[in-house]
């Protein structure tokens, strides 16, 4: 057996959200919905279907919980999943 050390490069802990939440894509554009699967104090991963998400979006979460509504620029990117940064709260 071998293991696999990957680097975490996070400041803070991610944690399991599972929760459904709006992104807004675009001037002009209908808000679609995603599914936010973790979360952590400066940024979201998130999973989209059958959309792009372009690099700079505003993602809005319905209620409290421990993911801020605001404006997120993407860093990383993996078929549908996104990982994305917090750049404002709103």
């Amino acid at each position: 057996m071998s293991s696999v050390n990957i680097e975490e490069r996070r400041l803070t802990p991610r944690r399991r959200l599972g929760r459904l939440a709006t992104i807004d894509i675009g001037k002009g554009a209908e808000q679609r919905y995603c599914t936010v699967t973790d979360v952590s104090d400066g940024g979201v991963q998130i999973h989209v279907n059958g959309f792009a998400v372009p690099d700079d979006f505003a993602l809005h979460f319905p209620g409290d919980g421990p993911a801020r509504s605001g404006n997120y620029r993407v860093v990383w990117r993996n078929g549908s999943n996104v990982g994305a940064k917090l750049v404002k709260a709103s």
